[in-house]
């Protein structure tokens, strides 16, 4: 009799996805996901997990990869329904809404972490330390934490009292600071127990 994997061959998948996110430990602003499908015939030098490069490096890579990857996507999710869904299931959620919008679609993805997100358009893997492992990881690691970065600037525009644009909404002592000052702003998560702290005792909402 044949072996098993001789009568059952494994699927061979060709577009895989790297999928990671960014901003799920912040107090203010929208957690950030991306997903990456890399064209092998396009490779892309110098990737890695974001928290290892430089800002200068990371805003490097990223026009390459939105250049050269077969296929990207960046969505947000907001502070308004991560309070209602939970960090982690708001996380979830981005990365449902990345996969899924991706054109061509991806026949795998591989996630970031040790979860993979219910009801996923596509078959799935999680990749404990992924995005310094997996070059796609690597890519979408890097678009989620740039589009996240530059967000929390334009953000820090409109508040410019707590400093967003240099921690990043972050609970950093210059925010924690800040937020005891001036209270939440609308961008704040209530469901984040500084906030949450904050809020009472500003007699706010």
């Amino acid at each position: 009799m044949l072996p098993a994997d001789t009568l059952f061959p494994a699927p061979v998948f060709r577009l895989i996805a790297g999928v990671d996110e960014a901003g799920r430990g912040p107090l203010a602003g929208p957690v950030s996901v991306a997903a990456v499908i890399l064209d092998p015939d396009r490779p892309i030098d110098g990737l890695n997990d974001s928290k290892q490069l430089t800002e200068a490096q990371r805003e490097a890579l990223y026009p390459l990869i939105i250049e050269r990857a077969l296929a990207w996507r960046v969505e947000f999710v907001h502070r308004e329904e991560i309070d209602q869904l939970n960090i982690l299931q708001a996380t979830m959620e981005g990365m449902r809404r990345a996969v899924k919008a991706l054109q061509p679609k991806a026949e795998l993805a591989r996630i970031d972490g040790n979860r993979v997100p219910a009801r996923l358009s596509c078959p799935a893997e999680a990749l404990v330390g992924g995005d310094r492992l997996d070059a796609a990881i690597m890519a979408a690691s890097i678009l989620a934490k740039v589009t996240r970065d530059r967000a929390m600037v334009e953000l820090h525009a409109e508040f410019p009292q707590y400093g967003f644009a240099k921690h990043k909404g972050y609970s950093t002592p210059e925010h924690l600071s800040a937020l005891t000052r001036h209270g939440p702003c609308p961008q704040h998560r209530r469901s984040f127990a500084p906030v949450r702290i904050a809020l009472e005792a500003h007699g706010m909402r």
